[in-house]
């Protein structure tokens, strides 16, 4: 349904136009770009290829308002991928963040954003989540578009390296059912390019014991 669209669209840029009207001396905005050389989600390979992934947000008080993409540097359109979010965090660690996914099947084309009944391209998912020191847990649920689709996920952060453990049904396995499928750690670094240009590098080891796969994700963030 296209009204059903258009008022999500609606409520995300009214709750960013009152944040930044209402705080704009403490918010600001931000924008990167990630480079990896494929894209991993959750424990499943998207594309199998190098991505880009940039992103543009506005930070005011709890509020965080922005939009994130995904797209591939070769000719694989799998890959594509253009999301709109809301996050707010609550004091004492937990947050509540609202996404939009939205997968164009062939980028620069003729597109379904506003075709909410293509279920194929667009989703709507709603993620609590909650940190604690150095462990954090996030539940994530397809609310509209799906199959009642499921994703948890716990991190630790460790000294050198963070590790983490998701589980999901669905989308995420061979079968409905609710299985382990992504298991990982990631580290990173910085290195000094020079006084002012520090390139930060990220790494990742991501084992799917539900398809059996393993993948290294390496990447940098500009």
């Amino acid at each position: 349904m296209k009204k059903v669209t258009l008022i999500a669209i609606a409520l995300f840029l009214l709750a960013g136009s009152y944040v930044g009207s209402a705080q704009d001396a403490k918010g600001a905005w931000t924008t990167g770009a990630d480079f990896f050389n494929r894209y991993n989600w959750r424990g499943s390979d998207l594309g199998n290829s190098p991505v880009v992934q940039p992103t543009i947000k506005y930070v005011s008080g709890g509020f965080t308002g922005g939009a994130w993409g995904s797209y591939s540097l070769s000719n694989n359109t799998t890959a594509t991928e253009a999301d709109l979010f809301l996050t707010y965090a609550f004091k004492g660690g937990f947050s509540l963040t609202a996404t939009d996914y939205y997968f164009p099947s062939e980028p620069g084309s003729v597109g379904h954003y506003f075709n909410y009944n293509a279920k194929k391209y667009q989703f709507f998912e709603i993620s609590p989540s909650y940190t604690v020191g150095k462990f954090s847990i996030t539940g994530n649920y397809f609310f509209a578009n799906a199959n009642n689709d499921i994703y948890v996920e716990a991190g630790y952060a460790f000294k050198t390296v963070n590790f983490f453990l998701g589980g999901g049904n669905q989308m995420y396995t061979t079968d409905t059912n609710f299985n382990i499928c992504n298991i990982g750690i990631s580290t990173s670094k910085n290195v000094v390019i020079s006084d002012k240009f520090t390139l930060p590098l990220t790494g990742k080891v991501i084992l799917n014991p539900e398809k059996q796969q393993i993948f290294f994700v390496f990447g940098f963030t500009i």
